[in-house]
């Protein structure tokens, strides 16, 4: 036998062919993790960092990278345990070895060990770049994680050390019996073993415990094969406890979520959830053998068809509301009884006083009317947002806080701005508090992704039984609560008050009115949650289209009035705002039917829209109060772009490319409705209007490379994507400083030059 069909016929490469031609979606997990840790996969996201600087007690350490050992151990070894129920027993040579389960994981460590090597030197190069203090701590981020995993198998492995046992052990004396009635003495059969191991096509090369190569045994006939069998089915049953095991403690887990050095980081959550899929697979094929594939289709039916029950099919409530009582009635009837026009010109009434009461606070006859919409964009634009308001309120001299009578926005945006309004709101009762103070900006940019990814392995993607209490009544936990009890941890509680919280201190126009607009999933109007009716925002005021006009919003304090809205958290409302998909869930509001709301970004990422309406409906006020209105546009990202070069696609992009185009093109189609929007606004309102725009972008970044990314096939463009901060909850320390240095670009310096003028006596 030649060398390479020595290697072809090895254990190792029979298992790998193995699992390529029969266990694809295992090898899928393995080729997907690998694609995360590489940059291929979820970049957008943010995915890969999470992997390559896990972050555990709100701070990268050795110590996440421990746990980050600990969880990738697991899959390992629940990877290696199920693949080993389904399949070990095809390599009876196995249960007369020593430690076969031992033998059976070296053997089988090919995608476990590539991983291992491309993850290892991924962190290495990503640390690199990270700017931290010393080298050093790349070595100790290394060094826990390894030991972290090496913990985890020398614990696994001895347990089945203790409890799985060899053909021997198990039947020694019947061996040792049989034997010696054979007419083949045992020193004839240990030769015909070791001819055989010089014996071309007998058998295969296994990897020993001593990492030595060996020939497998060619006398496997005269052992038993029941009893052979028998070894595999004790090894299973010990593999399938240890498997139960690990599942109830993690599900076990969930009963202590909210002890904060529980929280796991989100990789490392990802990747035990992925570990309990695979072990889950490996314990239905021990039981049900053959019918392991039918089960798991019938399970999924069932699962699917008991999925519409009640009591699966919980709502994820918002805090502070009453569920309890009747709930609001949800039809075209009460949406438009409660955009009467009566209503609507007692709102605009009620609006005109909070402006004369602002105007009365100005020192100028006709000041400036200030007016800021933010855009989405997860964590990275409640940053970016938050930052450019310290830096406007420091330039002016506190004026431009002062001028500003509406925020509008989306998602993270309004996350920030939100923050920025308290803290002000905080500073004008208490001198200490200074609202440019830098550690607002670290307490907005602190991780809020690893209790929610928790959240979901723990607690929601089971059935849902804890629950959490708020304002006297008790709510179903989720992995929405826990990105309002984490958001509210990292900004130490200033947001944790009631909706009508605000109510005072916004009709006073002591803060400026923040409508948060959710989009309502079941007829894709805009939902206002304001502690102050806008009714005016939700249809036309000459009701120029009659009947056939459908209103644009539904007024939240009005329509939930007997579900107690004055009394919803004020977090709930901004995540209601920032309902992003999978990660956290769309809130369902007490109606009949119950409305669904998600992100605002949906439907208006910018908050252009709401913005002119307000000024639309109050145009005249302003007209005759003001010397106009400055427009303060904050964007996560850039306005104008290049036009990106592709290189031709592949079948598999061709599929995917409308998807992908409706995804990338969302932003600029919006960013062009609004740009119409403003010019027709510009030119056909009776005051001046003033637009003053700051971009988080990554030009700066790449821009000493230009040249050469131009030169390439994918252009600037795609360079400007891949360095931009992760769309998500969670951001790297070198995301957060790219963030705020890029204020100091010439762009948004020029803007800032800009807006001082403007607010200038």
């Amino acid at each position: 036998m030649g060398m390479w069909q020595k290697i072809a016929y090895s254990f190792p490469v029979q298992l790998v062919l193995l699992h390529l031609k029969k266990n694809i979606l295992m090898v899928a997990l393995w080729a997907m993790l690998m694609a995360i840790v590489l940059g291929d996969f979820g970049k957008v996201l943010g995915i890969p960092y999470l992997f390559l600087d896990p972050e555990y007690l709100n701070e990268v350490s050795w110590l996440g990278f421990f746990i980050m050992g600990v969880g990738i151990a697991i899959f390992t070894m629940a990877f290696h345990m199920t693949t080993y129920i389904m399949e070990g027993s095809r390599f009876k040579f196995l249960a007369i070895l020593p430690r076969p389960f031992l033998h059976y994981c070296l053997n089988n460590a090919f995608f476990p060990l590539l991983f291992y090597t491309l993850y290892i030197i991924a962190v290495v190069m990503f640390q690199s770049e990270n700017e931290l203090e010393s080298k050093w701590e790349i070595v100790k981020f290394t060094l826990g994680f390894l030991t972290g995993s090496l913990l985890t198998y020398v614990l696994l492995f001895m347990y089945f050390q203790a409890t799985n046992k060899d053909f021997f052990l198990l039947f020694a004396d019947t061996v040792d019996r049989k034997l010696k009635k054979t007419k083949i003495p045992r020193a004839n059969v240990m030769n015909r073993y070791k001819e055989g191991q010089k014996h071309e096509g007998e058998g295969g090369w296994y990897l020993g415990t001593d990492f030595r190569l060996k020939m497998t045994r060619p006398d496997l006939a005269r052992f038993d094969r029941g009893k052979l069998l028998r070894v595999f089915d004790q090894n299973h049953l010990n593999l399938f406890i240890i498997q139960t095991v690990l599942i109830l403690g993690m599900i076990g887990i969930g009963l202590f979520k909210q002890v904060s050095w529980l929280q796991f980081p989100a990789a490392v959550s990802a990747v035990l959830l992925m570990a309990i899929v695979t072990m889950v697979l490996g314990a239905v094929s021990f039981w049900l053998r053959g019918w392991t594939t039918t089960f798991l289709i019938a399970l999924f039916i069932l699962f699917s068809l008991f999925s519409k029950t009640p009591f699966f099919n919980r709502p994820h409530t918002a805090y502070g509301m009453d569920y309890d009582t009747i709930p609001a009635p949800y039809n075209l009837g009460r949406v438009y009884q409660l955009l009467h026009p009566d209503t609507v010109e007692k709102d605009i009434l009620h609006t005109t006083k909070i402006l004369e009461r602002w105007k009365a606070k100005q020192e100028e006859e006709k000041p400036k009317l200030v007016i800021m919409a933010t855009s989405g964009g997860g964590q990275r634009a409640a940053l970016w947002t938050l930052k450019i308001m310290q830096e406007l309120q420091r330039s002016t001299q506190g004026r431009f806080f002062e001028r500003c009578q509406l925020i509008t926005g989306a998602s993270g945006g309004m996350i920030g701005a939100a923050f920025f309004r308290e803290i002000y709101l905080q500073s004008l009762e208490d001198p200490n508090v200074d609202p440019l103070g830098e550690k607002y900006l670290r307490q907005i940019a602190s991780d809020n992704l690893n209790p929610i990814i928790f959240t979901l392995l723990v607690n929601d993607l089971f059935i849902r039984s804890q629950y959490y209490e708020y304002g006297g009544r008790k709510y179903l936990k989720d992995r929405g609560g826990a990105f309002e009890n984490q958001l509210n941890r990292n900004t130490e509680g200033l947001l944790d008050k009631p909706l009508g919280a605000y109510k005072q201190p916004e009709y006073e126009a002591i803060i400026p009115l923040m409508p948060i607009t959710p989009l309502v999933v079941n007829d894709a109007r805009k939902l206002f949650i304001t502690p102050h009716s806008m009714s005016y925002m939700g249809i036309s005021l000459s009701r120029a289209g009659g009947v056939t006009e459908k209103s644009q919003a539904i007024d939240f304090i009005r329509f939930f009035d007997q579900q107690d809205a004055n009394n919803l958290r004020f977090i709930s409302a901004l995540r209601m705002g920032a309902s992003f998909p999978f990660i956290t869930p769309n809130i369902s509001l007490p109606s009949a039917p119950p409305m669904e709301t998600m992100d605002t970004g949906l439907a208006d990422n910018f908050g252009i829209q709401d913005a002119f309406r307000f000024l639309f409906v109050f145009k005249d006020w302003i007209a005759d109060n003001t010397s106009g209105v400055v427009l303060v546009a904050i964007r996560d990202s850039e306005k104008i772009t290049e036009i990106e070069h592709k290189a031709p696609p592949t079948l598999f992009q061709k599929m995917l490319t409308p998807l992908q185009n409706i995804y990338r093109n969302w932003d600029h189609v919006q960013t062009l409705k609004n740009e119409t929007l403003f010019h027709y606004m510009h030119e056909t309102l009776p005051f001046e209007l003033n637009r003053v725009e700051f971009e988080y972008t990554t030009k700066d970044i790449v821009g000493r490379r230009a040249l050469l990314i131009e030169a390439t096939e994918g252009g600037l463009q795609q360079e400007l994507e891949k360095e931009k901060a992760s769309l998500n909850w969670r951001l790297t320390a070198r995301e957060k400083k790219a963030i705020l240095e890029n204020f100091h670009n010439q762009q948004n310096q020029m803007a800032l030059e800009e807006f001082v003028e403007l607010l200038s006596p």
